[in-house]
Formats: C-alpha cells, structure tokens, sequence
C-alpha cells in the first residue's frame, strides 16, 4: 500500500520526495502535485507543469539491489505508464528508453535519480502525464500531446496514479527477481515505438543511423549498423530519434 502525499503546488516533486527520503520516508511513498513551478526532465530540461491539467508525482524507493542497477527503474517505471494508459483504450508506446508516445507525440516523460546518504541509498521516480487539451509553448508544440488531445476523454488523475503504480508494482516485483529486465524484455519490446525503424544515434563521440532492434537485459538500445554491427546504445550517454523526426 502506498502512502500519498499532495501538495497543491511545489518546487518539483522529485525535490519534494528527495527532502522526504533524506528524513527517513519510507519505501513507497508517493508525492503529487497539482503543479511545479520547477518541473524537471532528463538532461536538465524543464518539463512543463501548470496547474489543474497533468498528473505530477514522484514514488521514492530504498531497493535492496546494487545501486548499479537503479537506472533500469526508469524503464520499469515507462511500462507500467504506458500499460496504465493503455487500460483506457489508448495505443501508447515507449520511445526509448522512457518517453510514454501516443498518436507520435511525447504524452509522459520520467525521471529517475538516486540519492546516497549514510552508506546507503534511495531512488526517487518523477512522472508527468499530460491530461488535458492546452496550447504547449512553441519549443514543444510539434512533439507534445495529451491523453484528452488524442483520445478525447477526460481522465481521473487520482485513478491514473492508482492504475500505473499498480502496474509498477507488478513489474518491479519481476524487475527484483534477477535484477535486471529479462523478464520484461519482451513485454517492453513489443510496445517500444522505436523497434524496427531506422533511428539517428546522437552520441557525442560520433552520430550515426541503425535499425533499432529492441532492448537488452540491462536496458540498452541495440542498433543495427548498414554493415550489421550490433551497437549497444546506454541512455546516460546518447539521446536517440526518429531519423525523420521525433519517433
């Protein structure tokens, strides 16, 4: 059973579930908001947060395996996202490794940091879904939608959240059996928008273009080169897209 906690507004509820677990909350707990005024996304982007339209909340855990490992939640965590979504009847992907994709647009981005204190350490896991119709600023009209965009429902936000971290549980329960994905390899394969297609690998050291063909045990992208080099792509060091655009 989850503890949830709601704020009308905050900072960013990673920063809220961060304050929280360096003070000993437990595994478990979940922070809402109904909107950020510092939303946060990967790579030090800012996720677009106003109020009374999204559903915004960070779930702290204080796991028992190798902090190594703590980066596969994340894709855990676009899983259980997009099965939660799908439960409505909308067709959503995963881009990889953790955009939530619905009708070729960004719908859910998510971000995962691990804290270290006194020898040990807790991960917070920050999701923001867009719910309802709104006019997104110019950076990101081209790329974002929202669940009432695409399918034209209006979505309860306190069910949503009961809906994914319900399908979280289930897949962290198989995450923690080994460690890794390769129990939900293949379930994560089968809704990973980019699979199969031809995509542009921006890696510092160097771009280039591949088929990708899914996800390792470990999460990495495998992408096949024009000469059949099988390229493992880590999330941490590459942003990955469509060669034509987004997706």
């Amino acid at each position: 059973m989850n503890n949830v906690f709601y704020k009308p507004v905050v900072d960013s509820t990673n920063l809220w579930a961060k304050e929280e677990g360096m003070n000993g909350a437990p595994c478990g707990s979940v922070y809402m908001a109904d909107m950020q005024t510092a939303g946060r996304g990967r790579r030090g982007r800012t996720w677009e947060s106003p109020s009374g339209e999204n559903l915004y909340f960070s779930l702290l855990l204080r796991p028992s395996f190798a902090p190594d490992k703590a980066s596969m939640l994340t894709l855990v965590m676009a899983m259980a996202v997009a099965e939660a979504v799908r439960s409505y009847g909308a067709e959503a992907y995963i881009k990889w490794p953790n955009d939530i994709v619905l009708g070729g647009k960004k719908l859910c981005g998510i971000l995962t940091e691990m804290h270290i204190q006194n020898g040990s350490y807790f991960v917070v896991v920050g999701v923001g879904v867009n719910l309802r119709k709104r006019d997104f600023s110019s950076e990101i009209a081209g790329m974002a939608t929202s669940l009432e965009e695409e399918q034209n429902i209006a979505i309860n936000r306190e069910e949503l959240l009961e809906r994914i971290l319900k399908a979280f549980e289930k897949f962290y329960q198989e995450f923690t059996l080994r460690g890794d994905l390769c129990l939900l390899q293949d379930a994560y394969n089968d809704i990973l928008i980019n699979r199969g297609n031809c995509v542009k690998v921006l890696d510092p050291k160097g771009e280039f273009t591949g088929i990708a063909r899914g996800i390792n045990a470990v999460g990495e992208l495998l992408v096949e080169k024009e000469d059949g080099e099988i390229v493992t792509v880590y999330a941490g060091e590459v942003s990955v897209r469509g060669l034509y655009g987004y997706t």
